[in-house]
């Protein structure tokens, strides 16, 4: 079984007010293709499908034209998307029974019974093969918050400990219904400890205190586990089949060096065979001119000798210019926007930068 795993599309994001649905276009037209050569039976979404929790008409047709044309690509592929915590949680369920149709499911949120009780038996999720045989079962657990988990009595954190518990119940779902030969794959949409976060784009998730969960949660019987929210590619905690596949687009210019990917996961019988990176194509590129913070009039030289390539508004890259300032400069930005005039590029971020908070921050640590 060859399974597709990718996350935090952001679907409607921003740059700086600069609209990016070029781009998020350009990377689910990429996507099709992808489907379509590489003909997978499971597409794995893990969250962050939108970027905020209620996303523009735009943004939500990209989603559901894109769902379904990749039925079109790959008549037999089952899709699976959990909410993130960007996403609406009601938002993304109510377009369950729809979805349905095209063997997509969509878990926003947990759902309590008549009893109060989770209902652990809707997060676990049957992946089909080509033939369309059972060949997985999926725990599809979405973003968690305090009250979607159950109480472990005693625990030393009521909310890691729970999450723990969620997925054991979860776990115990699918090893009652699979049969020899099928895997079980997890997917979850956290910050697991030791986890390398980007400062200006993930929201931090900080519940009671404590963030991050350990791999622990992740039982042995599990072949592979599919995580979104960090947008950095990475293994966690050198388990290889725990990974985030990382997002297909840089969110901020922190990221301007993450690599973007999705992963490949092949399953024989109830274990990985191999797990392969597809490297996802920058439709846009970000610059950041000085590459260091410089003085004013070698940024505004720089500046001037910038040589772009002509391309349409849409696809000119995103600019951050990098000062280092002595003393305020009221005019910096127009100077800056002088020195830009005519060339093909887009304006997004000055950031200043005081000698002084460059200095302490070349010093080194106290020991």
């Amino acid at each position: 079984m060859r399974i597709l795993h990718t996350s935090d599309w952001h679907l409607g994001q921003t740059l700086y007010d600069f609209d990016r649905t070029f781009e998020h276009q350009r990377f689910l037209d990429w996507l099709l293709a992808t489907l379509r050569a590489e003909q997978p039976d499971a597409l794995l979404i893990a969250g962050d499908v939108f970027d905020n929790s209620n996303p523009s008409a735009a943004a939500q047709h990209q989603l559901y034209r894109f769902l379904t044309a990749a039925r079109v690509q790959v008549p037999h592929l089952s899709i699976v998307m959990v909410a993130g915590n960007h996403d609406s949680p009601g938002r993304l369920e109510a377009t369950a029974p729809f979805l349905q149709l095209f063997d997509a499911a969509v878990v926003g949120y947990v759902q309590r019974r008549a009893d109060h009780g989770i209902d652990v038996e809707r997060l676990v999720v049957p992946l089909r093969n080509a033939q369309g045989e059972i060949a997985a079962w999926c725990l599809a657990i979405p973003f968690l918050r305090p009250s979607d988990v159950p109480r472990v009595e005693a625990a030393a954190d009521p909310y890691l400990d729970g999450v723990a518990e969620l997925y054991r119940q979860a776990l115990a779902v699918a090893l009652a219904r699979r049969e020899p030969g099928q895997a079980i794959i997890a997917m979850g949409h956290c910050h697991m400890v030791g986890g390398q976060v980007s400062e200006t784009s993930e929201r931090h998730i900080v519940i009671g205190g404590a963030e991050a969960l350990s791999a622990g949660i992740f039982d042995p019987a599990i072949a592979y586990a599919a995580l979104g929210h960090l947008h950095l590619p990475q293994v966690v905690g050198g388990n290889a089949h725990i990974r985030y596949s990382g997002s297909p687009l840089p969110m901020s210019f922190a990221e301007i060096d993450y690599p973007h990917q999705v992963l490949r996961v092949e399953l024989e019988n109830e274990t990985v065979a191999a797990i392969q990176a597809i490297a996802v194509p920058r439709a846009v590129q970000l610059l950041r001119v000085p590459k260091k913070p410089a003085g004013i009039d070698e940024v505004l030289a720089e500046l001037a000798a910038l040589e772009l390539t002509e391309l349409p508004e849409y696809e000119q890259p995103y600019l951050e210019v990098r000062v280092r300032l002595d003393a305020p400069e009221p005019g910096l930005r127009a100077r800056v926007e002088a020195a830009l005039l005519g060339k093909p590029v887009r304006l997004a971020r000055i950031e200043p930068t005081s000698a002084r908070h460059e200095t302490d921050e070349n010093e080194p640590a106290a020991p």
